[in-house]
C-alpha cells in the first residue's frame, strides 16, 4: 500500500544532483501526521542542484561550448503535468492525494520520485 505524501517530504530527479523538499501549494486545510497533504497538483518543485540532462537547453549550450563534454547546469524544473497516477479514489480539496508511486514528468526528461516521506499509511481492521 502507498503512502500519503505531505509537505516537507523528500523528491529526488534522475537528472538532478541534489534531493529537493516538496512544498504543499495545492491547498492549506487538509493535515496528515500534522502536515499538509499533498496533492497531485503540488508540482512546483524547487531546484534539484544541477542538471545533467542533454535535453535541458541550458545544459546543451554549456555541453556544446566544452566541445561536446557534458557541462551540467543549475536546474530550473519545469513541470507542467501534475503528478501521476496519485490516489484517484482519494480526494484533498477536489484534487486527488499524492502518494508515494507517483511520478512527475520534467519537460526537459527528467523523472522526479518521491523518496522519503515522513507520513504513514494507517490500516484498520
Amino acid at each position: 500500500m502507498a503512502n500519503p505524501v505531505v509537505q516537507t517530504t523528500m523528491c529526488t530527479c534522475s537528472f538532478g544532483a541534489a534531493p529537493a523538499v516538496l512544498p504543499v501549494t495545492s491547498q492549506q486545510t487538509v493535515m496528515t501526521c500534522n502536515m499538509l497533504q499533498a496533492t497531485i497538483m503540488d508540482n512546483k518543485l524547487p531546484t534539484f542542484g544541477m542538471c545533467a540532462c542533454p535535453a535541458n537547453p541550458a545544459v546543451a549550450a554549456a555541453t556544446a561550448a566544452a566541445l561536446g563534454v557534458l557541462t551540467p547546469m543549475p536546474c530550473v524544473p519545469v513541470t507542467p503535468a501534475p503528478w501521476a497516477p496519485g490516489a484517484p479514489t482519494v480526494l484533498v480539496g477536489g484534487k486527488p492525494l499524492l502518494n508515494n508511486t507517483s511520478k512527475l514528468i520534467c519537460a526537459y526528461g527528467g523523472v522526479i520520485q518521491v523518496t522519503m516521506t515522513p507520513a504513514l499509511t494507517v490500516q484498520t481492521p
